[in-house]
């Protein structure tokens, strides 16, 4: 493990190391089920504007058995409308620095991923599922709604309409059907979530640096875009990222019979 930097030691609430080129940061308020304070919304972001400069890839996790409850209730209850605003902000903020971090992110979700914690899931690239995962948005039971961008990522992986269910309803989606909506890309055993997410960090890590930021920061914006605007960037993308070096040495290797063909695992 590699040292983090004073910043990044100093958190209480977030956990941050380093495994070669792997950063993970661990979500540490387990007697609260890892929900989710202005201070740790406050240390999220700070840590992913921070990553040390080794890491190609991240893991986020949550210490204890769930990954985050959500929102911490205790400190809405008092808050004006304008207050409320910049509150969703600054969620808005910290999701967005992680959905466009400038590494791959990967989420390992375990017991409760629940309203601002589905909203912090969806906001990594990936998601690493062990069987105790549950998922729910219960903000239309709480009279609130959903402030941490869930209105924008949630619907993008399962729909509007089985968003509406959860709210409405306050519907609870299990492990299993959680992976066949799509909230999670990998179902593993129980407790084999973050050996999993560490392999996947790894073979990420090992991309072309251009290559992955060009992934995690142009899809998403390509499918905000018309199609006409979409291939026009996508042309952008595939010809900044082949003009790379580190492409044009890969792609050597490939034609010289020095890189592994794609085949089933």
């Amino acid at each position: 493990m590699s040292a983090v930097s004073p910043l990044l030691s100093q958190l209480e609430l977030l956990r941050v190391s380093v495994d070669g080129p792997v950063a993970h940061l661990r979500l540490s308020r387990p007697t609260k089920r890892n929900a989710i304070n202005d201070q740790l919304i406050t240390e999220i972001h700070t840590a992913i504007l921070n990553l040390p400069g080794e890491a190609r890839a991240a893991v986020i996790s949550g210490e204890g058995e769930h990954f985050c409850a959500g929102l911490d209730l205790s400190e809405v209850a008092e808050r004006n409308v304008a207050e409320g605003i910049v509150h969703s902000r600054m969620w808005h903020a910290a999701f967005d620095a992680l959905q466009f971090c400038r590494v791959p992110v990967i989420a390992v979700l375990h017991g409760a991923v629940v309203g601002g914690g589905l909203e912090l899931a969806t906001s990594a690239h990936l998601r690493v599922a062990e069987p105790s995962a549950f998922y729910a948005l219960p903000e239309g039971q709480r009279g609130i709604f959903v402030g941490g961008g869930g209105s924008v990522r949630v619907p993008r992986l399962i729909g509007v309409a089985r968003m509406t269910d959860m709210m409405l309803t306050g519907r609870v989606l299990n492990a299993e059907e959680g992976q066949a909506v799509g909230l999670s890309n990998y179902l593993v055993g129980e407790g084999e979530g973050l050996a999993k997410a560490f392999e996947l960090a790894h073979k990420v890590a090992s991309n072309a640096p251009l290559s992955n930021f060009s992934v995690i920061q142009a899809l998403p914006r390509i499918a905000d875009l018309s199609r006409d605007d979409g291939l026009f960037l996508e042309s952008l993308m595939s010809s900044i990222a082949q003009g790379d070096d580190a492409a044009k040495e890969r792609v050597r290797a490939f034609l010289e019979k020095r890189a592994a063909k794609v085949s089933k695992s």
